[in-house]
């Protein structure tokens, strides 16, 4: 990975992380201030978007941190695996807060239940991202053991000469 990508990617994950954290805050502050207003239940969503927003969190960070095994030359080693598996936890949470996000509103769609069909569809659409990163984890996995291997082989044929 260049240094213009690394710089690049970091850039985007602290603005992203800098958003999240001013929404949750807006969130945090709505809820302590601001009645039960309207049709919805706006305090079991807005604690819907806070969580979903602590799972976008953990995946940013945990990104951050292989960007820079990357940068480093370490991602194909065992630590890698924590912050990959981090990364799976957090599109999972996120799903399922989306989950409870769809069951939240669903009440509200009697009339057209399209709507929370869709949200189950974009919920499931979150967990195929999950199974694509646990894709790409095996894949990982498969290369830790190949580098592996050839350090087993380098040093056995440094014995040999």
């Amino acid at each position: 990975m260049g240094k213009l990508t690394v710089g690049a990617l970091r850039a985007v994950l602290v603005v992203v992380l800098a958003g999240t954290a001013f929404v949750q805050a807006l969130m945090v502050w709505a809820m302590a201030t601001d009645p039960e207003d309207g049709t919805l239940p706006l305090a079991p969503l807005r604690v819907c978007t806070i969580l979903g927003m602590v799972s976008a969190q953990v995946a940013l960070v945990s990104v951050w941190r292989l960007v820079t095994m990357v940068r480093r030359g370490t991602v194909f080693s065992l630590a890698a695996f924590r912050y990959v598996d981090l990364v799976i936890g957090a599109i999972v949470s996120a799903a399922l807060v989306w989950f409870a996000v769809t069951a939240l509103n669903a009440p509200g769609q009697r009339d057209d239940p399209g709507v929370t069909l869709i949200m189950g569809g974009v919920g499931v659409a979150i967990l195929g991202v999950a199974l694509i990163v646990l894709v790409l984890r095996m894949l990982l996995s498969q290369a830790v053991a190949r580098d592996v291997e050839a350090a087993r082989m380098r040093a056995e044929l440094d014995e040999v000469i």
